[in-house]
């Protein structure tokens, strides 16, 4: 029996983009279209197969470790990126200055689809979402660069409207227009989640 279940839940690519340079700024390149590899998008500075421990994951590895890199992609939804607007009183966010891999429109409350959910592409190019990405300090510091304003309210604002981080499954392209489908996993939520979160 299949472990992953086909939704009628699809969604268009609005954007697309690659960080270059993560260690002067965040910003991400648009792209018109990018080649998806076992290392995530061709130039991208959060591809590899590995990469460091972060804050994210002080509770596990020391920072710095070297871990299996499941962050290749950041993908984040245009409807949450419009309210994410709308509460920090701009009229829109550019993805840029989010440093988004992508974002796609038609998925509803699309950060917090199942960990381990697949995007599968039209060539079947497929990604695999690892976890919701949470709101980064240093993003709210980027945006400021050029609205000092939004830059404080960025965090708040996008509180379970960050997206989701990714990393590539099977190797293919992605183009602005194309649709994705979603598969979830085939299983329950676990009965005991909240006793675990306590």
């Amino acid at each position: 029996m299949p472990a992953l279940k086909p939704t009628d839940f699809t969604a268009t690519v609005k954007w697309l983009g690659r960080v270059t340079d993560q260690d002067s700024d965040l910003r991400a390149e648009p792209l018109d279209g990018a080649a998806l590899s076992f290392d995530g998008i061709t130039g991208e500075m959060h591809g590899g197969p590995t990469r460091p421990a972060c804050s994210r994951t002080l509770a596990q590895h020391p920072r710095g470790t070297t871990l299996r890199n499941v962050r290749q992609l950041t993908i984040l939804s245009a409807e949450e990126l419009a309210l994410i607007a709308a509460e920090t009183g701009a009229e829109a966010l550019d993805p840029a200055l989010l440093g988004a891999s992508m974002v796609i429109e038609g998925i509803p409350d699309f950060t917090h689809v199942p960990p381990s959910s697949r995007l599968q592409l039209p060539d079947g190019a497929c990604l695999v979402i690892d976890m919701e990405n949470r709101p980064c300090t240093y993003l709210g510091r980027d945006i400021a660069k050029d609205h000092p304003d939004l830059g404080p309210r960025f965090k708040p604002a996008a509180r379970n409207r960050r997206g989701v981080t990714a990393w590539v499954e099977r190797e293919g392209h992605v183009s602005v227009g194309d649709q994705v489908k979603l598969h979830v996993p085939d299983q329950p939520v676990w009965a005991h989640l909240d006793a675990a979160r306590r």
